[in-house]
C-alpha cells in the first residue's frame, strides 16, 4: 500500500527536501505541495492524501487555521495531519493538537524519524516529538490554569463526566495513551492485542465526540486523570 501525502510548506526548498525523502521510500508518493494554509486546504481536498505534513507558520493562512478546516470537512475522514515547525514552542503544539492535528514533529527531525512519523500517524497512532512530549504536557497545563485563576487542582464536575463515560478499561488505554505509547505499546502493557486498543481508542472517541487521539489525550489531562509528570490521579 502506498501512503499518499501532501507537503505543506512556506519555502520550496523545505518542500523539495521533505519530497526526495518520501519519495525514496518504496510505499510513499508526493501527491501535492503548497506554499500557504489556504492553498493547503485546496490541494488537500483536491488529492485526499493519507498523510500531510503541515508547516504553522506561513502566509495567507497559517498551518493550524488549515487544520481545523479539514477536519472539519466531512469529505476527508481519512486523512490525517503531522505538524512540521523549527519553533520549539509548546503553545503551537497545544493549539495544533487542539485544531485537531494527529501528530507533532521538529524540522530538524533526521529522516528516518520523518518517515517513521508518516507511517505511525497512518497507521492510527498519534505522534509528539520525543523531546518536546513532555513540555507540551506541562505547558498545557500551565495554559489552562492560566485561563482560569480560580481552576482548583482537581477536575472540574464538567471535566469529571468525561471519565465517568469511559470504562475502568478505557481509562487504562488512555492513561498508557498520554504518555505516548503506540497502539503496540498500550497493547504490551495490557496483556491485550492491537486489535482490542484500536477498539477501545475507536469507542472513547465516538462516546467522546472527538476525532483524533491527541484530543483524547488532552482530555485525559482536562479530567485529572493524568498529571503533568505521567502520574496516574488517584482521586480520578
Amino acid at each position: 500500500m502506498t501512503v499518499r501525502v501532501v507537503v505543506v510548506d512556506d519555502q520550496p526548498t523545505i518542500r523539495l527536501g521533505l519530497r526526495m525523502i518520501l519519495e525514496h521510500e518504496d510505499d510513499m508518493a508526493v501527491v501535492g505541495e503548497a506554499g500557504t494554509g489556504a492553498d493547503a486546504v485546496d490541494v488537500v481536498r483536491a488529492t485526499r492524501p493519507d498523510v500531510v505534513l503541515m508547516d504553522i507558520r506561513m502566509p495567507d493562512g497559517n498551518g493550524i487555521d488549515a487544520v481545523a478546516a479539514l477536519v472539519a470537512d466531512p469529505t476527508l475522514p481519512g486523512t490525517r495531519t503531522i505538524m512540521l515547525t523549527t519553533f520549539h514552542d509548546e503553545e503551537y503544539v497545544v493549539a495544533s493538537l487542539r485544531a485537531g492535528a494527529d501528530g507533532f514533529l521538529l524540522k530538524d527531525a533526521d529522516p528516518a524519524e520523518l518517515v517513521a512519523a508518516v507511517r505511525r500517524v497512518h497507521a492510527g497512532d498519534s505522534l509528539l516529538d520525543p523531546s518536546v512530549t513532555r513540555d507540551v504536557v506541562a505547558r498545557y497545563v500551565r495554559l489552562a490554569e492560566a485561563a482560569d485563576a480560580t481552576r482548583s487542582r482537581t477536575a472540574s464536575p464538567a471535566a469529571r463526566q468525561v471519565l465517568d463515560r469511559l470504562t475502568p478499561r478505557e481509562r487504562d488505554v488512555l492513561v498508557h495513551l498520554a504518555t505516548g505509547a503506540t497502539n503496540a505499546d498500550v497493547a504490551a502493557a495490557l496483556s491485550l492485542t492491537e486489535a482490542t486498543v484500536k477498539s477501545h481508542v475507536s469507542s472513547m472517541l465516538t462516546r467522546l465526540r472527538l476525532t483524533t487521539r491527541v484530543q483524547l489525550v488532552v482530555a485525559a489531562f482536562d479530567a485529572g486523570l493524568v498529571r503533568p509528570a505521567g502520574d496516574v490521579a488517584t482521586d480520578a
